[in-house]
């Protein structure tokens, strides 16, 4: 049986994804002032954002790998993560009412949930070509 290819979308997906990851890669180091990862709804610190930060990013390399190859196990990690972020950012909504405009945080909402619904979305449908 031959390989099907990855497809654009996929291949957005893994790239954006690895962004993503080398962003949680970073959280320890604070490049920003107010640069935390987000465990739960809380923006952590200290000893817990340098663990949970690279821990994330370990997770989203992996996911990244499993989307790239066409990797059967990409699909759970697809419902995991996607299940996740509603999670976190339903948390996070909840303990901070933020300062930021309604427009700034439904943009945040979009993109944040939009990105892995449609991965997990697009992985769905091809996952007769996942190997």
């Amino acid at each position: 049986m031959e390989k099907k290819p990855r497809g654009a979308a996929l291949t957005i997906f893994a790239l954006l994804f690895a962004v993503l990851a080398i962003s949680n890669f970073l959280k320890p180091f604070h490049l920003e002032a107010n640069e935390g990862f987000v465990f739960l709804g809380t923006k952590l610190t200290g000893t817990g954002n340098a663990i949970m930060g690279p821990l994330f990013g370990f997770l989203l390399l992996v996911y990244v790998y499993g989307i790239w190859a066409m990797r059967k196990f990409a699909l759970p990690i697809a419902y995991i993560f996607l299940l996740w972020v509603l999670l976190n950012m339903t948390l996070f909504a909840v303990k901070n009412q933020s300062a930021q405009p309604l427009a700034a945080n439904l943009a945040a909402a979009i993109v944040g949930i939009g990105v892995p619904l449609a991965s997990a979305i697009v992985l769905r449908r091809r996952r007769a070509d996942l190997t």
